[in-house]
């Protein structure tokens, strides 16, 4: 695919800093958000905008969403004036989001009845990795489609894995989103409970870093804890809507997972408590309150 017009939907810190990595490299996407300021800052830079997923899917060769969720994605994608009504044969969509896989795998069935490609390729690491092309991507899809892209992709990611089948994208992204913040919950409980039974938490982290128990979300969750700073970038209302959709892939796997259940308890609990725009170390602050 050889100077691909591409398209964005979705210009949050970290959409609006892949498109502004597109732009470095050479290419001027067409846009959409509901931001107008988001908006205005990348037309500012020579981006052009669409009024709906018809008009862009019908400009565009790459369609790519970095949307909040499945429903979200599926708002664009289907009705008169969606992405699918203005779809071009041979376009590919990459959703950049954490769906639900048989989400996922139902609107790349639809694309390929019109023929067009689905990569559903979510995302690792920061938006200050977005905006220098350093983030990692998890791609998957069929390989054809895949291999197509793939020259975009690697202007947008250091590293980035093809993972097979379309939805085992969002299947191992909803997996390691749920190790992640169930390690921050049990870790942020674990200074919480030291502080209550008289156990320094600078100490606590001193020991418990030497030891296997150490990792980089220990150190997020010791910098909230012990000293106050919240730089782990990643919300409690997404942790929460992560942990939800991985649920709901282990229901339709014909299984549950009751650790997930817990720590999904314990997200939806901070949500409750007016924490869902901190940090997801910031549960810290639910736990320091909890009581029997």
């Amino acid at each position: 695919m050889e100077n691909p017009v591409i398209g964005f939907i979705g210009l949050g810190l970290m959409g609006g800093n892949m498109v502004e990595c597109l732009q470095k490299n050479g290419h001027e996407p067409v846009v959409m958000d509901l931001n107008k300021d988001a908006v205005d800052a990348v037309v500012a830079r020579g981006a052009s905008t669409a009024a709906n997923g018809k008009e862009l899917a019908a400009q565009c060769d790459i369609i790519m969403l970095c949307l909040t969720t499945s429903d979200v994605v599926e708002g664009l994608m289907y009705g008169d004036d969606g992405i699918l009504a203005g779809i071009k044969e041979g376009a590919v969509v990459i959703d950049y989001g954490t769906s639900i896989p048989a989400s996922t795998r139902k609107i790349g069935a639809d694309l390929a009845a019109k023929g067009a490609g689905m990569v559903d390729a979510p995302l690792g690491r920061t938006p200050a990795h977005a905006k220098d092309g350093l983030l990692n991507i998890m791609a998957a899809g069929d390989k054809a489609t895949f291999d197509k892209v793939k020259p975009i992709l690697d202007i947008q990611g250091e590293n980035v894995f093809y993972l097979g089948a379309l939805g085992a994208g969002h299947t191992t992204k909803l997996i390691n989103n749920f190790m992640g913040m169930t390690t921050v919950s049990a870790m942020s409980q674990a200074f919480a409970v030291a502080d209550r039974a008289g156990v320094d938490r600078q100490q606590l982290f001193d020991i418990m870093s030497t030891g296997p128990s150490n990792s980089p979300f220990m150190g997020f969750c010791k910098n909230y804890a012990v000293d106050g700073v919240s730089d782990l970038g990643f919300s409690v209302a997404n942790a929460n809507k992560d942990l939800g959709y991985f649920l709901k892939m282990a229901e339709d796997l014909g299984t549950r997972s009751e650790i997930a259940e817990g720590t999904s308890n314990n997200l939806q609990a901070a949500v409750d408590a007016g924490l869902s725009q901190g940090n997801v170390p910031e549960i810290f602050d639910y736990f320091m309150t909890l009581k029997t």
